[in-house]
Formats: C-alpha cells, sequence, structure tokens
C-alpha cells in the first residue's frame, strides 16, 4: 500500500493562534472522533449538484452511512447548496478531492472554518487528496490557523523521478476508520501522447456556436494535475435470517439470535447440537461497488485505458477474483466521455449502471439554488431596472435535443444524466431510484409567472406598487411637480384604496407614510454635477454578494462588480461563489465575458468571506486567455493574500500581478507609482484608485475609485464620478473624510442599530453609523449584513432617505442613483413579514 502523508500529524498539538479567515476566534485543535460499525441498514450516494446550473464548479456526491458521512469535492457554493437542502455539514467526516484546484476545492476553506466555528471545541474533517493536495493546505495557512487543517494525500508526486512516478495508476488502500465501506484511490497523471478522437457528432458541437459552457470545462488544466478514481467498496451483505430454521433447531427468540446474524454459533437449548450462523442465514452476497472516475482531459483518459488496477473490476477479463460493479459516477466533462475511447472504456464494465454527472445542458436549466431564485423574481417583477432577470433563465427554451449526452453518433454504452440530488442506493439492495422517490427530490424548472402570481395572493397591494415603481423611471424633471409616491398615497386616501392602508410599512398610518415622503423631498439631495447627462454606458454596480461570515441561503458572501462597459470591469472582493453569482447575473457566456474584461481586482481584508473566489476567476481567466495576447490581471489586495496566491500559483496557473493595497494609499502615492495600475487607470478611464486603512483587522482597507473627468456637447467640463467602498470596518474618520462628496458609498451594516456593542466588539457598523459616515455622499448602499437577517435586515427608515438596502444580483446604474431610496418602502412591504427577530449569531442550529 502507498505511504500516506498526514499534515496533521506534524502539528504541534499545542499550537493555537487565531485564525485569521474568520472574525470569532476558533478554538478546534483536534479533529471529532465518530464511533463507527459496519452495521447499516441505509447507505447512498447522492448527486449533491452544486454548479450544474451555473457550470462554475464541479458537483459535489455524499456517500451516506448511518454513522458515517463522506464528501466526494467540496467547489465554491457547497456550503450555501448544503444550507439550502438540508445537508448537515457537521455530521460529515471526511472530504475526498477527485483533484485539487479551484473547482473541485474552492469551497473547502469556507467549510472549515464553518465547521471549525461550531460549539465549544469545534469541528473539523479529514481532507484526502493526491500528493498536490500539500500545496492547497500551505497556501490556507496564510489565513487559516494550521490547527484547522488536517489534510491526508496519497500516491506520486507529479514531479517526481521515473521511481516515484511509477506509482500513478495503483491501486492505494485509505486508511479510513471504521468499517462501513474501503475505499481505495488511484492516482492518474495526464499522459503526453493522447490519440483519442472524439465522436463526431461532439466535434460539430463544439462548432456550434450556439452550445453553451459545457465544451470548455476541463479543457485547460496544467500539464501535470493529477486526478483520481475512487473505488468504494462495501463490506459483503449477509444472507436474511431464517427464523423458523432457528426455532426448528432448537434456538428461541433472545440474545442468541444476535449472536448468529453476527456470525458466532451457539447451542440450541432443545438440542444436543451447536448452531451455526450458516444453518439459520441465507448466502452472503457481494457488497456493492462504486467508482467515482474524474478523467477532466483527453492526456488523462490515454492513462486510463491502459490501467491495470482495474482489471478486477472489468468483465471482458473474466479474471479470478474479479468483481462485479454497480455503479460508476463520472464526474468528467463531455469533452471527455462523449469519445469513442472513453465509451469502449466504459463498456468494459458489463451490465455496470453508468450516471454522467458532467456539465450537460439539461441541468443548466433548472437553478439549484431555487429559494434565492424565487426572491429574484419577486424583486424582479417589483423593479427590474435594479433586478433584472437572471442570466440563466435565458437557457430554459433550449431543447433536450441539443445535450451533449445525446449526441446523434452512435452510443457505444448506456448511460443515465445524473439530477441534482439523484440517489443511488446501497443498502438495502444496490438500485437507481429513477422512476419513484427520488424524482419528489428532484428539482423542476421554476414558472416565474406561478412565483408572481403567489405573490400577488399574498401580498395583493403589490400590484399597485409594481406601478408607482415603474412610474419612477418616467417622472418630469420638473422640482415643482409632485412624486409618484406623494401623489399615489394622496389619491388612495382621498378614493379609500384599502391596499395602501394596510401596506404595513412600519409607519402608524398612511398619514405617517405621507409625512415621511414629504419631509424626504426636502431632504433630497441636488442632483450632482458628476451625474449631469451621464451615460448608462458609463458604470453600473452589480452586487454579487451582500451576506457576511459565510454564505446563506438568500445572500452570498461580499463581492461587488463595477461594470464600466466597454472599458472594462473591476471586483471589489471575491467571495467564495463569487463566480457563481456573475454566471447567475450574466448567464454562462455573459459571465465569462466579464472574467475576460476584468482590469483590477481589489481585495479589502484577508478574511475568507472576502477573498476566497478569487483563484476560481483568476484560473477561468487564465484559460479564457490561453493562446490570445494579454497581461496578468492586476490583483491589490493585504500582505497577507500574496503569500496565499504564491503558494496556490504551484496547483493551478493564476496569470496575475499582486499589488500591495499598502502601495496604493495617498500617502505612499507620492513615494511609489505602480506602471500597471497606472496603465488600468487609463485603459478604465479612471482618474484615481486608491485605498484607505480601516478600522478591522491588521491590513484592512476601504477604497475610493474616481472616474476621469469628461467633457459635455457644450464643451463644459463635467468632473468624474466617486465610488466609495468601505470593506468591513467600524466607522472611522479616515472613511468619513473619504465618503465626502462621494457619488455613491458603499457602506458594511453587519448590524442593526442598537448592537453597538457587538458592532464595536466586531469591529463592525450598525446601520444607522453606516449612514453617518455617508453624511455627505449623495447616495449610501448599505451591505454586508449579518445572517441573523435572512431576506432584509432591520432598519429605521428615518435616516434613509439617500439609503438604500442592497440585495444579491442588484445592479445599479450610475444613471438611476437619483431613483435608488424611493424603492425602499417597496421592498420593505415586498418582506413585511420578513423581517424578523436576529437569529443565532454563527447559525449552529442551521448546520448541526
Amino acid at each position: 500500500m502507498e505511504e500516506i502523508s498526514t499534515k496533521a500529524d506534524k502539528l504541534n498539538k499545542n499550537k493555537k493562534r487565531k485564525a485569521k479567515g474568520k472574525d470569532k476566534p476558533i478554538n478546534c485543535s483536534s479533529k471529532k472522533v465518530r464511533t463507527m460499525d459496519s452495521n447499516n441498514s441505509t447507505a447512498y450516494f447522492q448527486i449533491l449538484g452544486n454548479g450544474m446550473d451555473t457550470q462554475d464548479t464541479s458537483p459535489s456526491i455524499l456517500l451516506f452511512f448511518e454513522k458515517q458521512r463522506f464528501i466526494f469535492n467540496a467547489g465554491e457554493g457547497l456550503q450555501r447548496y448544503c444550507t439550502e437542502h438540508g445537508i448537515k455539514l457537521a455530521k460529515i467526516d471526511h472530504i475526498l478531492l477527485s483533484r485539487v484546484c479551484s473547482e473541485t476545492a474552492g469551497g473547502l476553506p469556507g467549510i472549515l472554518l464553518t465547521l471549525a466555528g461550531m460549539g465549544e471545541e469545534g469541528l473539523s474533517v479529514e481532507v484526502w487528496g493526491p500528493s498536490d493536495l500539500h500545496h492547497l493546505g500551505e497556501a490556507m495557512e496564510s489565513f487559516i490557523s494550521a490547527n484547522v487543517i488536517h489534510t491526508r494525500c496519497f500516491g506520486p508526486t507529479p514531479e517526481g523521478d521515473g521511481a516515484t512516478d511509477s506509482g500513478f495508476g495503483k491501486l492505494v488502500n485509505l486508511p479510513i476508520p471504521g468499517q462501513a465501506v474501503k475505499i481505495s484511490a488511484i492516482p492518474i497523471k495526464p499522459s503526453s501522447h493522447a490519440v483519442c478522437q472524439p465522436k463526431e457528432n461532439f466535434t460539430k458541437l463544439a462548432l456550434n456556436e450556439g452550445t453553451e459552457g459545457p465544451l470548455k470545462s476541463g479543457l485547460a488544466l496544467k500539464t501535470d494535475v493529477i486526478s483520481v478514481i475512487y473505488v468504494c467498496e462495501l463490506p459483503e451483505i449477509k444472507g436474511k435470517f431464517d427464523v423458523n430454521k432457528a426455532k426448528a433447531l432448537g434456538v428461541p427468540q433472545g440474545p442468541k439470535y444476535g449472536k448468529l446474524q453476527c456470525g458466532y454459533s451457539v447451542m440450541s437449548d432443545d438440542q444436543n447440537i451447536m448452531v451455526h450462523p450458516s444453518d439459520v442465514l441465507a448466502p452472503s452476497r457481494p457488497g456493492p461497488i462504486v467508482l467515482l472516475v474524474d478523467c477532466p482531459t483527453i492526456m488523462h483518459l490515454q492513462e486510463l485505458v491502459t490501467i491495470q488496477s482495474l482489471n478486477n473490476y472489468y468483465s471482458d477479463l473474466q479474471l479470478y477474483g474479479s468483481k462485479s460493479v454497480n455503479f460508476i459516477i463520472h464526474l468528467s466533462p463531455p469533452s471527455v466521455t462523449t469519445t469513442v475511447t472513453y465509451q469502449k472504456w466504459m463498456a468494459r464494465f458489463g451490465e455496470a449502471k453508468h450516471i454522467m454527472t458532467g456539465h450537460e445542458i439539461k441541468n443548466m436549466k433548472i437553478p439549484i439554488l431555487q429559494a434565492s431564485v424565487r426572491v429574484e423574481t419577486q424583486l424582479n417583477y417589483l423593479c427590474p431596472q435594479f433586478f433584472p432577470a437572471s442570466g440563466f433563465l435565458s437557457l430554459q427554451h433550449i431543447q433536450d435535443n441539443n445535450d451533449l449526452s445525446k449526441g446523434s453518433g452512435p452510443k457505444l454504452c448506456d448511460s443515465i444524466s445524473g439530477e441534482n440530488l439523484m440517489k443511488i442506493q446501497l443498502l438495502p439492495q444496490p438500485r437507481l431510484n429513477e422512476e419513484n422517490q427520488h424524482t419528489k427530490l428532484i428539482p423542476e424548472l421554476l414558472d416565474q409567472e406561478k412565483i408572481v402570481n403567489q405573490l400577488i395572493s399574498e401580498i395583493p397591494e403589490i400590484v399597485d406598487s409594481v406601478e408607482c415603481v415603474r412610474q419612477l423611471w418616467n417622472e418630469s424633471t420638473d422640482p415643482n411637480r409632485e412624486s409618484t409616491q406623494e401623489v399615489v398615497v394622496k389619491e388612495s386616501l382621498i378614493n379609500g384604496n384599502a391596499s395602501l392602508q394596510n401596506m404595513k410599512l412600519g409607519v402608524q398610518n398612511v398619514c405617517d407614510f405621507v409625512e415621511r415622503i414629504l419631509s424626504e423631498d426636502k431632504l433630497e439631495c441636488p442632483l450632482p454635477s458628476s451625474l449631469e447627462k451621464i451615460s448608462r454606458e458609463d458604470m453600473e454596480i452589480v452586487l454579487l454578494g451582500t451576506g457576511s461570515s459565510q454564505p446563506s441561503t438568500f445572500r452570498n458572501v461580499s463581492s461587488i462588480f463595477v461594470n464600466l462597459f466597454s472599458k472594462g470591469g473591476l471586483l471589489l472582493d471575491c467571495g467564495e461563489g463569487t463566480l457563481g453569482q456573475l454566471k447567475r447575473r450574466y448567464g454562462i457566456r455573459g459571465a465569462d465575458d466579464v472574467v475576460r474584461s476584468l482590469r483590477c481586482i481589489w481585495i479589502s481584508h484577508i478574511h475568507a468571506d472576502h477573498h476566497t473566489g478569487l483563484t476560481r476567476i483568476l484560473a477561468l481567466r487564465c484559460e479564457l486567455l490561453r493562446g490570445v495576447p494579454h497581461e496578468p490581471l492586476l490583483v491589490i489586495g493585504p500582505i497577507q493574500l500574496e503569500k496565499f496566491l504564491e503558494a496556490y500559483q504551484k496547483l493551478e496557473d493564476l496569470d496575475m500581478q499582486f499589488l500591495d493595497c499598502r502601495r496604493t494609499t495617498e500617502a505612499s502615492m507620492t513615494d511609489f507609482e505602480s506602471t500597471h495600475l497606472k496603465k488600468v487607470l487609463v485603459e478604465a478611464n479612471l482618474d484615481s484608485l486608491v485605498s484607505i486603512p480601516v478600522l478591522h483587522c491588521p491590513n484592512a482597507f476601504g477604497l475610493v475609485v474616481k472616474a476621469a473627468e469628461r467633457i459635455n456637447s457644450i464643451g463644459k467640463t463635467i468632473p468624474g464620478w466617486k465610488l466609495v467602498y468601505s470593506g468591513d470596518t467600524r466607522p472611522c474618520p479616515e472613511l468619513e473624510k473619504a465618503a465626502d462628496g462621494a457619488t455613491v458609498l458603499i457602506h458594511e451594516a453587519t448590524f442593526e442599530d442598537g448592537m453597538e456593542k457587538d458592532a464595536d466588539a466586531k469591529n463592525h457598523s450598525t446601520t444607522k453609523q453606516a449612514i453617518k459616515v455617508g453624511d455627505k455622499a449623495y447616495r449610501i448602499i448599505l451591505s454586508h449584513f449579518s445572517q441573523r437577517y435572512p431576506k432584509i435586515p432591520v432598519f429605521d427608515e428615518t435616516h434613509m432617505h439617500k439609503t438604500c438596502i442592497g440585495f444579491d444580483l442588484m445592479s445599479i446604474n450610475i444613471a438611476d442613483l437619483h431613483v435608488l431610496p424611493k424603492i425602499l418602502p417597496y421592498l420593505k412591504l415586498l418582506f413585511r413579514d420578513k423581517i424578523t427577530a436576529p437569529e443565532s449569531e454563527d447559525m449552529q442550529d442551521t448546520l448541526e
């Protein structure tokens, strides 16, 4: 058996330091231990379809036993997926990676930190993977405590000499405690002599401009990336106990039954004989065998088909001691699985059922995060200007006959298309639940019209609100004209309109609502000169994640896309799942275009909820621009981030240039000038990009971005807009000074008013504190809400006359800033029953 190296074994057990990836201290110094046995009445694999719709990450596979759980692959968004679908992360014992890259392991840091923060002592899991897993462990140590990371590497190294290379393709038995399952791994290194030819139908589809994203999956990995085949073998299944035979042999019901079932012989009570298990048990049968295969490229395929370690599992060899495989779960992409070579290899397993979980168009049409899509649909109905329809909804018209898994060429091996939440039963009987209960689990296409109709039935007055919001964009700029809100409310009072009188917007009555509207009109800030006849193609703010700490059902973690249209774009923070959010907003191809055109990514601080989506974005950009002349992407961030990226680049090409935030502060500009940053500013038509030290953790920053001046049609110079982003911080003078004269301030508001002590203790801000920082800004967008507020945070409307609440995928064009605060009452109406009392801060109840 190959040697297994244990990262945890090398750690000093007394090593105690704060995990820098999360606000609260982490005390997890040892791994949890669960009592395990082989007596399982239920066991199954289940497809966790994270990424099946957006294709930003590899799906995960859950192996479930009553007292032991395994997850294969942990891509970005897995934690959010598990929260929505009730998968209990606290019950997971082992995570096994089929490759070590952002596609398969991007969600790992967040999961480790969440588990480590649970309970008094914290929880952790064993993470298994090929030899390059240790590079990921070293990279994560730059922002996660080493005592949280328990990695177990197996197999030879990709850079080894000829002697160690011989370990590729060999079976490695993983020393996993318990008797429920035996898991072995076969590492594969790509061949440099791939000779496989794709099927004709795949070649045609690959050239079809109408075909979406699946074609690119896995086609541009590093040449030495190791992939893994996992072999899962359950112990033999004992035959059924025959009570009648036991009684006939003089064995009464009682403890002796249990002994016989456990394999022990007992003495008959009525006859002078020894009763053996074989006397009362039906013959045992072999336990189910399941293979999980990740063959990411044609180069890996050439090695896969020559692996001798699989000879005992092929049905066409009929070797002594051969084993029958029940199921094979294919994680490989269509670019590989549709080749003749791969299909011939599949056919060698005889009667085994093949489940294809690689990215297929069929699965792109059903959103994985259905709860958040329902909210997005409601928001889109209320205000499509700020909440445009999700990009993936355009895929629902695609016909299944365009699916790569249903090509026109000859099918050499039958297969089943894997679907989200599909179960593959192992015990008590191996079977694929494709005709009965599993169909109840698999989500269906969302009916937007049905969602809207249900909303109207629950909140009838939302119809009036939709008309009010629509009129906001049609209002005259005449200052003497009454606002739409005021007109509608007055008409409602005159006509006795019951719907608006029942809006329950948190005021005592409708008259109070009118008074507030009138007072807000008086407080309305004059339009800044920077917005004079501003073009809609100038700038748009897209909120990709508005939650804090960890992803939740309705809010992803921090990320903001500043769309500069033809001039490219900026990412401000890049929490886990950022790529998936871009694909939900812009669609598969649209998101690729966004990634290609990025000018700069700016990271505020080293906490995990602000940067763990970065490597996935960088790796994808590298792939999209492969063979195209381009420059490395500028990444600006805290110094700790550079250490992480340097370590991570041993796993994937990131093609970036790093710049320390300290080099971009106003004070440092006189002594240091980045040529790369200067070029980015020119190409993006920006005047400056300046980092501001804030009060949160060491090396935490806010940001000021100023656009260049422009000349209007009559030759007048118009100042450029000014965007200020707080990052994470408690109120600080530096940020307040920077926000003076800002066109828009995006400020964190983790806590509600009245929780100032909590905010101060964690170096965060309350809603009121954030608004006060932006006292001299034109508009304020609040974000980074605690997960205790699932859909909408608690806020006091008194000071919200120039402020709005941020939501995931909200898109705010700079030309619409004047309307922004006016939609707040309607948003509160939409969520009038969803403003709840604070929940447990660490969301422990939802995960345990």
